[in-house]
């Protein structure tokens, strides 16, 4: 017994230490059979992470067949070099150590992994010695562990930075905690969270008076019957990359439902890739100091995982995470991949979800317009045709919208805004739609951009075609001061063409209805076109003109002699428009174009 006065206890544990005198002589008789099948004299010195520990070698060759070995083969020399390179923590090489000198070891799901590895590293089964820790350690693993949803979400988390990693892989212990959560998660979805389901309220419009844009997110009244307590439950976002991709994975080759995977994915991206700490779980530290490339190498993750179903992710959220892949940087795969995901189901996004800030210095535009227009491409290629007509109808009345938004751009180039405009129109064709939103985004972009010239708003006016236009549009554009010349000229014709258009029919109508040619009404009708006829020819003199002058370079000089004369003015006189825009149809202004 006089070895056992030597009897090394770990001082942060010493009050484990049995305090009855019965129990003290039970661990005493077992170490002392154990000691006496080995006569290793001296004691070691073992070294974990730079903390010595001074131990018996009896009692460890008693249970280690690793150390047995060691022992033996250098019986009286100092092993502290052979032993320095144990993988283990000193708070787990302690719990090894009490074992060894008799006392039990009290497993949890955070130890048992690295307990587990640590008993098969130093080879303590039950071949070298009975009831060894190793196979106690896999027993309780066995049935404590993989048995709960939460045991096996913390010995996960226990092990992301555990140097036994690759051991506790080769062991199976990190499959079999994966496999349980796959499964259980298959019994019961709701592990996963709620999943997200868009509903679009007709009533509201595209922005109501409190900020909403039209979409309301709530959970599915049927399946509140299943939540369960979040205060018990441990949520698997909390995981590391390492453990969530392969269990993700798992369920996605299990037909988990894609619902609940994109719900569960976007709050990991939440918690792990979104930078305002808000959206994170306070209670966990996990999201604190995530490295930038980190976060780029989990949204690159998560957009593999992502489903690609049509409405299984509201583009609210597609869009958010499009906008932290491009400032994240992340691979092109990734970032097309989110605007694939956009384009096919752009016909329920909303002109908010299109608006993404440009990214980088060199950047001068406010929105990364070239983003839409591949998304408007997606889309396009995967048009399903006649079966969703209403669709495209959606998306053309979507990229105008989107259109007289950036619009407001200062900083908009002109060849920018002429090719998004021509992807408007694109949008349209195939419709019976008209051209009054590209007239009012135009217009918009040239109150935005007063210092253009007259041959750069005709560029731009190019694109529209005035004979689309309705006739409130067209009464406006005839008093538009922005537009250029021959534009206005141009939308008086039509504009003409539709009053003759109506009054030849209203002429036809009342020929059919009995009346007389000679009748009071059509005369007075005849008598207006022809009015309108030389108005117009007058004006187209006139603007004709105009036109010499500035090419000639004289405008501005007889400007100055003459004084300021208001050219549009001058043509609302010659169509008789002599009423002043306030006298206008107000209703007629703000549908078109709102001051």
């Amino acid at each position: 017994m006089a070895k056992l006065a030597v009897m090394w206890v770990p001082r942060r544990q010493r009050s484990l230490i049995p305090s009855s005198l019965s129990q003290r002589v039970a661990i005493y008789t077992s170490i002392e059979s154990r000691m006496s099948r080995y006569s290793f004299s001296k004691d070691v010195r073992v070294p974990i992470s730079g903390i010595p520990y001074n131990l018996n070698r009896d009692l460890l060759a008693a249970r280690s067949s690793r150390l047995c070995k060691l022992f033996k083969e250098n019986p009286d020399e100092d092993l502290s070099h052979h032993v320095c390179d144990i993988p283990t923590t000193p708070e787990i090489f302690e719990l090894i150590a009490r074992f060894c000198y008799g006392f039990e070891v009290n497993f949890t799901p955070e130890n048992v992994i690295p307990i587990s590895c640590l008993a098969c590293y130093l080879g303590m089964t039950d071949n070298h010695s009975p009831n060894n820790l190793l196979n106690r350690a896999l027993s309780f693993f066995e049935h404590q562990i993989i048995t709960g949803w939460n045991e096996s979400i913390r010995s996960l988390k226990a092990t992301e930075n555990q140097i036994v990693l690759q051991q506790a892989t080769k062991l199976g212990l990190i499959d079999a905690c994966v496999d349980s959560i796959i499964s259980k998660a298959l019994n019961k979805p709701i592990y996963l969270g709620e999943p997200i389901e868009p509903i679009k309220n007709p009533i509201l419009s595209d922005e109501d008076e409190d900020g909403f844009n039209g979409h309301v997110y709530k959970p599915n009244a049927r399946r509140q019957l299943f939540v369960l307590d979040s205060k018990q439950d441990l949520c698997l976002t909390t995981l590391r990359l390492q453990f969530y991709e392969p269990i993700i994975r798992g369920m996605i080759q299990c037909k988990m439902g894609s619902n609940y995977i994109a719900s569960n994915l976007y709050q990991y991206a939440k918690r792990w890739v979104f930078f305002d700490p808000k959206e994170s779980d306070q209670s966990s530290s996990s999201s604190e100091g995530v490295s930038s490339n980190s976060r780029r190498d989990t949204i690159e993750t998560i957009e593999k995982l992502f489903p690609h179903g049509r409405g299984v992710v509201p583009c609210e959220l597609l869009s958010e995470l499009l906008q932290y892949a491009i400032i994240l940087e992340a691979n092109i795969d990734c970032r097309d991949g989110f605007e694939l995901r956009i384009g096919k189901q752009l016909d329920l996004a909303t002109v908010h979800d299109l608006l993404i800030p440009s990214q980088g210095y060199s950047k001068e535009e406010k929105y990364d317009t070239e983003c839409v227009r591949r998304i408007m491409k997606h889309f396009y290629n995967n048009f399903t045709g006649e079966d969703n007509r209403a669709g495209l109808e959606i998306v053309a009345d979507l990229v105008e919208d989107f259109l007289g938004e950036v619009a407001n751009d200062v900083d908009l180039k002109k060849d920018s805004f002429i090719s998004l405009a021509e992807l408007s129109i694109a949008a349209s064709e195939g419709t019976q739609r008209n051209s009054d939103g590209i007239y009012r985004a135009i217009d918009i972009y040239l109150n935005q951009h007063r210092y253009l010239i007259e041959s750069e708003r005709e560029e731009i006016c190019s694109i529209l075609d005035c004979n689309k236009m309705s006739p409130e549009a067209c009464e406006h554009a005839a008093q538009n001061e922005r537009l250029p010349v021959r534009v206005a000229v141009q939308v008086l014709f039509v504009g003409q063409l539709q009053l003759r258009e109506t009054i030849t029919k209203e002429v036809t109508v009342a020929e059919e209805g009995g009346k007389g040619k000679n009748s009071p009404e059509n005369g007075a009708a005849v008598v207006e076109l022809e009015k309108m006829g030389f108005k117009v020819m007058e004006l187209e003199k006139e603007c004709g003109a105009m036109r010499k002058e500035i090419e000639k370079g004289y405008f501005g000089k007889r400007k100055m002699k003459k004084g300021k004369v208001n050219v549009w003015r001058v043509m609302k006189r010659k169509l008789g428009c002599i009423s002043s825009l306030n006298n206008c149809n107000c209703h007629v202004k703000k549908k078109i174009h709102p001051r």
